[in-house]
């Protein structure tokens, strides 16, 4: 019924865009409802507490459930058919980082559930109903993205529009409230932290919606307390990877795929050691700086100036190196001759508007900074370090940003068609040689597995006879009945694929590095490492209650964006 036999293509397509509209307005409003819901429940709005929140999100999760199973039921009966894939979408290291992520999300549910069963006497049904709710709502969800991530959709497309967003919505609510009950529980341990650095005029009252009951296993209940708020960052990135797949499925719904065989990029650890070993240096590092840091943070004023000092050092290097690799890779791409592919392509497009969206959380932490220092009026030592590492996550994002994108919407190389139709035939002592198949792959753009960079076709041909020195090209030079017909464009051919050769290295090791780099600046802000929150001169300058508001706006957007920025850079690294 969406689109009349007979009717001409363009006409048929109307329907499909206003179900597009709708089902996106659906979402936008689905969304609003839950974020006005979750603010109110923040600011203890009068009638509103955290029962209806938890009551939304768990008739939002029972309804994706049931639009899955559906989903899931009619794929079963239809899996004979042959469906429409997108090969860019649902990527194998995607799906196994989701997975990741989804599995510690179980073990928070599982926390949140023992929670609920020590508070018992004085919390409502619905905090152990949600807990629930919410482990079968992951792994249904994780095998669904499994399963269909790649699908594009042929077949009651106005009802499945409707079905995707609705998941999409769902997700961003649930990273909405994880971020909130995360950052809400941050708050009392920065204001202790601020006191010990001689801020003592910061004076706010914070509530953190503790129950008004004591628990029945005082051990028990400290664990899960504590352990909770360790686990929230891994659900944070489980739901917004989500929603970004989803959004992914929803954008294919009714896309006419071009019908074409990908070449599959695994990844390889050959030919990138010096990235790698770059790499884990600043990962280990990173994981001892974050480690100090939050056991000299708060201790007294001299050991958080120290831990302060320290880990502005430690950043402002790091991003010192990301902003040198960043600008050799972009160099080497000004040297090549090389077009964009500017094919439609949804999940690239959302990876480059990811990226820029994001990286605006961290450009504005970091523009507040700027104008803390510039405006304060009394400047402790450790905060002037704060002036060239804001400074610094402004252009490293910048050139990252140009990296990336500019990596993702290359064109594959590709070798001129006179080489790849290239024959040589060897003539010697009466027999004639053609071209080995192992040796055709040079022509298709694989690198030689030889000793040597430069590819020899032959073992007699000149390639081979220049690496094999005089002698062997006197005795050929010598026999009459050995002729080798080529042009003076094979010389160049050989020379032109060792530069290249060199070039791809040189651009993997950067790739990798960078990626090791984003996992390791991911680290600090996830798990409680904010030098934002402890500096303490942006307080100042902008008050308390404003300044955390826009850093717990802010930093969830940072935090995503490094993670998404490694699994682009390993996509980049995979692809070069």
């Amino acid at each position: 019924m969406e689109q009349a036999a007979g009717c001409p293509a363009v006409g048929g397509s109307y329907p499909q865009k206003n179900a597009e509209i709708l089902s996106s307005q659906y979402g936008i409003n689905l969304f609003l409802a839950g974020l006005l819901l979750t603010f109110a429940w923040a600011v203890h709005a009068v009638g509103i507490s955290k029962s209806h929140l938890l009551s939304y999100l768990i008739t939002l999760m029972l309804i994706q459930l049931l639009w899955m199973l559906w989903y899931l039921c009619r794929s079963c009966t239809q899996r004979r058919l042959i469906r429409d894939k997108d090969t860019h979408a649902g990527a194998r290291w995607l799906k196994c980082g989701i997975t990741l992520f989804a599995v510690i999300t179980l073990i928070l549910d599982s926390f949140k559930i023992g929670y609920y069963i020590d508070f018992s006497n004085c919390l409502s049904p619905t905090e152990g109903i949600f807990p629930v709710t919410h482990a079968a709502h992951t792994i249904l969800q994780v095998y669904f993205l499994w399963c269909h991530a790649k699908d594009v959709i042929q077949s009651f497309k106005t009802l499945e529009r409707f079905g995707v967003i609705h998941s999409v919505f769902t997700n961003l609510l649930l990273w909405t409230n994880g971020v909130l009950t995360e950052s809400k529980h941050q708050l009392n341990e920065h204001k202790e932290r601020l006191i010990t650095l001689g801020f003592g005029n910061i004076t706010i009252v914070l509530d953190d919606h503790a129950p008004q009951c004591n628990c029945t296993t005082t051990t028990l209940c400290s664990i899960f307390s504590q352990g909770i708020y360790y686990l929230y960052p891994f659900n944070i990135e489980y739901h917004i990877l989500a929603s970004t797949m989803l959004y992914v499925l929803w954008k294919n719904i009714g896309r006419k795929v071009e019908h074409h065989q990908q070449n599959k990029t695994p990844f390889k650890f050959h030919g990138i050691t010096v990235g790698m070993i770059f790499g884990l240096i600043v990962l280990t590092s990173t994981i001892a700086i974050v480690v100090v840091y939050l056991i000299q943070i708060g201790g007294s004023k001299i050991k958080s100036e120290l831990a302060l000092t320290m880990f502005y050092l430690h950043a402002i290097f790091v991003l010192a190196l990301m902003c040198t690799a960043g600008i050799i890779a972009l160099l080497i791409y000004r040297l090549e001759d090389r077009s964009l592919d500017n094919s439609k392509n949804p999940a690239r497009k959302l990876d480059a508007e990811l990226l820029v969206g994001t990286a605006a959380g961290s450009w504005l932490l970091s523009w507040g900074s700027i104008l803390a220092i510039i405006c304060a009026q009394g400047h402790p030592k450790y905060t002037w370090y704060n002036l060239p590492y804001s400074v610094l996550v402004i252009i490293e994002k910048y050139i990252q940003n140009l990296f990336i994108i500019e990596s993702i919407h290359r064109e594959q190389e590709k070798v001129n068609d006179d080489i790849k139709t290239l024959r040589i035939v060897t003539i010697s002592r009466g027999t004639t040689l053609s071209l080995n198949p192992l040796y055709k792959e040079i022509y298709n753009g694989r690198a030689a597995r030889g000793s040597a960079d430069i590819p020899c076709l032959f073992k007699d041909s000149i390639c081979g006879r220049e690496n094999n020195g005089a002698g062997v090209a006197k005795e050929e030079t010598s026999q009459d009945n050995s002729l080798v017909m080529h042009s003076a464009s094979d010389f160049s051919f050989c020379s032109r694929n060792s530069v290249t050769n060199n070039k791809r290295r040189i651009l993997k090791n950067i790739a990798a590095f960078l990626f090791l780099c984003n996992l390791s600046l991911w680290i600090p802000p996830a798990f409680g490492c904010r030098p934002e929150y402890d500096n303490g001169l942006e307080e100042i300058v902008f008050g308390f209650e404003p300044w955390i508001i826009v850093v717990n706006l802010a930093m969830p957007f940072s935090i995503f964006y490094r993670m998404h920025s490694a699994a682009s850079l390993f996509e980049v690294n995979c692809k070069t």
